[in-house]
């Protein structure tokens, strides 16, 4: 059986924290404000395998008011999902994400992107695609006031119906 989840993440930006997209640390005047590390990519990408396999979403498993999760690291989030739907019986086939975003320019750390999100998947950076579009200028994207992500994921197996 083959099923495909999305996933959505948007933060909006505060002073005073580092900005990490993909896992990837990028000098930035602003970070993300979040429970966690506010990886808006990681969570997009969390919340479409869970949702490809009807298993919820990155809330429901790592909750915002569990302090456990305070400052987490998403790459681990994102290794624990995969760890999810893998006991669930399926497979990673394919993950495509598009960062929306005026700044920073993501294009330059997309290779470093996909194969960290590879890794905590365990699946071949190949099967991942992170790219990126502005917001025109409108809305609050639009307006620098922050990031939004938007993830598929396709995956394959399944244990029962």
């Amino acid at each position: 059986m083959t099923r495909t989840g999305i996933g959505y993440d948007v933060h909006r930006f505060t002073e005073e924290r580092r900005l990490v997209l993909g896992g990837v640390e990028i000098a930035h005047e602003r970070g993300l404000l979040g429970h966690s590390d506010a990886d808006v990519l990681l969570h997009a990408i969390a919340d479409a395998i869970l949702g490809a396999a009807a298993l919820g979403d990155i809330g429901r498993h790592f909750p915002p008011s569990d302090p456990a999760f305070r400052d987490a690291d998403s790459l681990e989030l994102l290794a624990a999902s995969g760890v999810i739907v893998r006991e669930a019986g399926f497979s990673i086939v394919n993950i495509d994400a598009t960062v929306i975003a005026e700044a920073p320019k993501i294009a330059p750390h997309a290779e470093r992107m996909t194969a960290k999100i590879g890794r905590a998947l365990q699946i071949a950076a190949t099967r991942v695609s992170v790219k990126a579009t502005t917001n025109e200028g409108l809305g609050f994207i639009g307006r620098s006031e922050g990031i939004a992500a938007i993830a598929i994921a396709t995956l394959e197996g399944g244990l029962g119906e």
